[in-house]
């Protein structure tokens, strides 16, 4: 009796261990995947806009006609990242402003220099959603001078009755951290800022009357991107 009994309690002690043994693991795969839900909680979502052999053509001879250059390809090598509000209040009209190869006629203003229309590598919607629009090391049009060595991040939004939120400042700082670890990002600017670099070895733009007054993505904004941008060790003006 003694035996049976003795071989039953060592049968019990065996399947608790067998019990806790399956508890630590998974309570330790349960950690991992926190830990590696957290670590990224963007998804960058590609949505192309129209990129065909006439957009880069386009492109490539505003890069001529501005800058100069004569090139083979729209590949940069992207330095700066150049920060933007779309001053449309929603996702579906932001895309639609950079979906067609040429600009609107509303763009007199920018026609003049280039039938180009403007473009972004990247769109963030006020949820705080990324969106992929184009390559990144392709020159999309987003800001005069700097074209050729920058990243575009527009924010949809930036009117009175849609203001930038805290998602798209959470955004902005993600993508600011995974460019600089891509590429070799110096500078983080805000459009507002474009002018200050007239001077800089990266600046490109030949014509000196091509220019207009930029207060995007905002003061409050900027700071915060800012932020994160110094705690990269990357400079948030042309002096730094």
């Amino acid at each position: 009796m003694l035996s049976i009994r003795l071989k039953e309690w060592c049968n019990s002690r065996k399947k608790m261990s067998q019990f806790f043994s399956s508890y630590r693991f998974g309570i330790f795969c349960l950690f991992i995947a926190a830990q590696y839900s957290c670590s990224s909680p963007y998804q960058i979502i590609d949505r192309p806009i129209i990129f065909n052999e006439h957009r880069v053509e386009m492109t490539k001879k505003y890069i001529e006609d501005h800058y100069g250059l004569k090139v083979d390809d729209i590949k940069i090598t992207p330095k700066i990242i150049v920060i933007h509000y779309t001053y449309i209040p929603t996702l579906e009209g932001s895309f639609q402003a950079f979906y067609n190869e040429e600009l609107p006629s509303s763009r007199a203003d920018l026609k003049k220099e280039s039938q180009l229309n403007v473009s972004i590598q990247f769109l963030v919607s006020r949820a705080g959603e990324i969106y992929r629009l184009m390559p990144e090391n392709h020159m999309a049009r987003h800001v005069i001078g700097l074209n050729y060595s920058s990243i575009g991040i527009e924010n949809v939004g930036g009117t009175e009755d849609t203001p930038l939120t805290r998602a798209q400042i959470r955004a902005n700082k993600f993508l600011v951290k995974y460019l600089s670890k891509k590429h070799p990002i110096s500078y983080v600017i805000g459009h507002s800022q474009y002018q200050n670099f007239e001077n800089h070895p990266l600046w490109l733009e030949k014509n000196e009357n091509y220019r207009t007054v930029k207060i995007d993505p905002g003061a409050k904004f900027l700071k915060a991107v800012h932020r994160k941008a110094r705690k990269l060790n990357l400079k948030t003006a042309e002096h730094e």
